[in-house]
């Protein structure tokens, strides 16, 4: 459900509105309620709207810190490709024309690798870049087993940044709000607009109670999923410095 933001936001939105109206039912059981009861109500509605209000913040700031995370290891990867490419001339010349060739089918792979959102078509990725890295790691390691020099050893320590750049971004792709933290939020949040709507009263109020905290609240966890979803929505990590290096690489 989180990799769809706006269904999230519409059956939150929905949710939490059917909550305050089934407040609102059990408080019109209750013609007379006391002053002091009112009070108590209060005081509690209040103590979890603040602390669902935590709840959104932490996890605002979770989602926020992953994003930032995925797009540093996607600069990390466009940079150790584009190491490794430069590397290329340290092997023979006959292995570097493979290596770079290599390289440059990887990259492509790299970049459809966040573009596409298609489960069946990632799966060809996945598989093309295992392959791929298993080709690249052969044709760099080779030449150095055959005559290990320090030269040669640079080109495989750059093979290896490389393919632990991908182990990097695909376990921050992986890296996502747990799903027990979503389901506290949203018990504090049905909680929070139950007790919104028993405490109601007055027409006006009723309505900025059963419609604006309910939307409100819709919006932030759409926020929240939008940031932390990789593949859905709007806000996604764009392969920015992967693409400057395809047309760096076609540049040349």
């Amino acid at each position: 459900m989180n990799d769809r933001p706006v269904f999230l936001f519409a059956l939150s939105f929905f949710v939490l509105w059917l909550s305050a109206r089934i407040g609102a039912f059990f408080r019109k059981r209750r013609v007379n309620l006391e002053e002091e009861s009112r009070q108590e109500i209060d005081v509690v509605a209040a103590a979890t709207l603040t602390l669902l209000g935590l709840l959104i913040g932490f996890s605002f700031s979770m989602a926020i810190s992953r994003y930032d995370q995925r797009k540093i290891y996607e600069e990390d990867e466009a940079n150790s490709i584009g190491t490794e490419y430069v590397r290329a001339d340290l092997p023979p010349a006959g292995d570097a024309a493979k290596v770079r060739a290599l390289l440059k089918d990887y990259l492509d792979q790299r970049v459809l690798f966040y573009e596409i959102s298609d489960e069946q078509k990632l799966r060809q990725i996945n598989e093309a870049t295992a392959r791929l890295q298993t080709e690249l790691w052969s044709a760099v390691l080779v030449p150095a087993a055959a005559e290990p020099t320090p030269v040669r050893a640079l080109a495989v320590s750059g093979m290896n940044d490389l393919l632990n750049s991908q182990g990097y971004t695909q376990a921050a792709w992986w890296n996502r709000i747990p799903i027990a933290a979503w389901g506290l939020m949203a018990a504090i949040a049905l909680c929070s607009t139950m007790l919104v709507g028993y405490r109601a009263h007055g027409a006006e109020v009723k309505v900025i109670q059963f419609l604006v905290l309910p939307f409100v609240l819709s919006i932030a966890f759409f926020l929240i999923a939008e940031i932390d979803s990789p593949r859905r929505g709007i806000i996604r990590v764009r392969p920015q410095n992967l693409l400057s290096l395809v047309q760096s690489l076609h540049a040349q």
